[in-house]
């Protein structure tokens, strides 16, 4: 029989004040057994990442540490190279980059999201420049000499669309979708694989990050009311697509429950309670998140794995998120081990 790579864990914590409270989470997923700890970064609304992954990269060990997302937009990318390439020298080698084109962080300040063909030219520049080897930016070649990408600095690109996907398959070591449809997820990694393949990379090496919150609970009402803020966020990124693609061209599920959004209040993006989500039925709560009991939640990483995720990123972005670390590290992240199924 043929096994799946391991599953891998990740935390996605925002930077709510004080700064300690999100260092602890990342502690302790840490020593729940999670690889990979992501942080915010939109510093309007939430504190500035790159002093904190400092401080996170000293009060762990294991941990690898990354923007989920940053954009280059509000962040030149050199400055973006080089406070990774430094932060990876600091944690002895544990960053990894998260890029999108620009969502909370680019609207509190008034700019737009990065087009597509000038983000693939950043996330090309941001790869080389990180990993000590030259780019061009704006015209000129550049290259941080102090700089040398052991081990490689990996790059994960955040998309929705056949085009923006096409970039993480071209130039990414993975791709960030933020939903957890399994559907959905393997709709949106056959573009990724078709362009890695079409570039000449292995379509199987690329890696598919899963993001959204987590609750464990048999309350299901009370689980999607606690999360319905994240379909929210994620209706952001689906309106953007339908400005640029037919609704015959993407899934039902995936844009059919904007049509009752009303309006959205970027000062209260990824809260859990908002007025945002009110409009998010049932249905697409249960879709999106990763809700209900245990057993629940293990059929539906499994299905999410067999859609071609290899991390789960867990949003820390509802109540208890220690007692939520704590059930993954005793009932769940145990159950995806070296054979890559659940035992």
């Amino acid at each position: 029989m043929h096994l799946r790579k391991p599953l891998e864990f990740g935390v996605t914590v925002i930077l709510d004040p004080p700064h300690d409270g999100p260092l602890r989470l990342l502690e302790t997923a840490e020593a729940c057994g999670f690889t990979t700890g992501w942080v915010f970064d939109s510093p309007v609304i939430s504190q500035e990442p790159y002093p904190l992954l400092g401080l996170a990269a000293a009060r762990t060990s294991r941990l690898r540490l990354g923007l989920c997302v940053t954009n280059p937009a509000t962040r030149d990318i050199t400055v973006t190279a080089s406070a990774h390439a430094t932060l990876h020298e600091i944690s002895g080698g544990r960053m990894v980059i998260g890029l999108g084109r620009g969502d909370s962080a680019v609207h509190m300040v008034g700019l737009e999201a990065v087009r597509v063909a000038a983000f693939e030219q950043a996330v090309i520049a941001i790869r080389e420049l990180a990993n000590g080897r030259a780019a061009t930016v704006r015209g000129m070649e550049i290259r941080l000499p102090w700089a040398d990408g052991r081990p490689e600095l990996p790059v994960y690109v955040a998309a929705y669309g056949p085009k923006a996907l096409a970039v993480a398959g071209r130039v990414a070591d993975g791709v960030i979708i933020q939903l957890a449809d399994p559907d959905i997820v393997a709709w949106l990694m056959g573009f990724v694989r078709r362009a890695a393949e079409a570039a000449g990379r292995d379509p199987a090496a690329i890696e598919c990050i899963v993001s959204a919150p987590a609750v464990v609970s048999d309350d299901l009402p009370g689980a999607r009311d606690i999360t319905r803020f994240f379909p929210a966020m994620v209706s952001n990124h689906v309106l953007d697509l339908l400005r640029r693609y037919s609704r015959s061209e993407l899934p039902p599920a995936l844009w059919e429950f904007v049509e009752r959004r009303q309006a959205y209040d970027y000062t209260q993006h990824a809260r859990t309670g908002s007025d945002n989500g009110a409009f998010v039925d049932d249905v697409t709560a249960d879709r999106f998140s990763i809700l209900g009991p245990v057993s629940t939640q293990l059929a539906k990483l499994r299905d999410l794995q067999a859609a071609g995720a290899t991390q789960i990123n867990l949003y820390l972005l509802t109540p208890d998120p220690e007692s939520l670390l704590e059930t993954y590290g005793r009932e769940i992240v145990p159950a995806f081990g070296a054979a890559g199924t659940p035992a």
